[in-house]
């Protein structure tokens, strides 16, 4: 089953990791940024869009709100890009913000709210791997923006961004036990549409 999951994964990362720059040029543009240069303020642009609008989109499955919320997280992140420190990624620090951007809009939206429409938690076997190496990023894509806004964006902040359960209980509002059993629906959901898919 972990393999299963960390193939899911490991699809996500690499697509998302695929349509950016390297770290090194993000760190000296968003420097170059902080002094003014407004062609460096494009070009940073230019690289993080398609990365950060992917982040978007799993969060809301909504294309064109995630379009608005790209341009709502590039506001945040050029007024406070003197706030980056040089510490850690700046690309960790710019996926924060897009984040925190869509997570804002969730919660405006209400969409955080408890969902009973798929079955409860049952256990699962063990997952056939194969199924997820025949599907593509964009449906995979289409799988996750298919989940309900509150599984779908536990899944994102656990699976893809690393969260932890306490982390995603204090940012969401909820229990962490209602963190992990929004995590399980969120995984037996998209572990059925893979195995219809397949």
């Amino acid at each position: 089953m972990k393999h299963f999951w960390l193939r899911l994964h490991l699809i996500i990362r690499f697509a998302e990791d695929a349509s950016a720059g390297g770290s090194s040029t993000l760190e000296e543009l968003a420097g170059k940024c902080v002094d003014g240069d407004a062609a460096a303020e494009r070009r940073l642009f230019d690289i993080l869009a398609p990365r950060m609008l992917s982040v978007c989109l799993r969060y809301t499955g909504d294309r064109m709100v995630a379009e608005d919320l790209l341009q709502d997280g590039f506001v945040t992140l050029f007024t406070h890009l003197d706030s980056y420190t040089g510490s850690g990624s700046f690309e960790g620090w710019a996926r924060k913000i897009f984040v925190n951007t869509a997570l804002m809009y969730l919660r405006k939206k209400d969409a955080l709210k408890d969902t009973d429409d798929i079955a409860e938690a049952r256990s699962l076997s063990s997952g056939d791997s194969s199924a997820v190496e025949k599907i593509s990023y964009k449906e995979l894509m289409k799988m996750i923006a298919s989940l309900p806004a509150d599984y779908r964006t536990v899944f994102n902040m656990y699976v893809v961004e690393g969260y932890s359960h306490k982390e995603i209980a204090e940012a969401l509002g909820m229990t962490e036990a209602t963190s992990r059993s929004k995590l399980q629906r969120a995984r037996i959901r998209l572990q059925e549409m893979i195995a219809e898919n397949g």
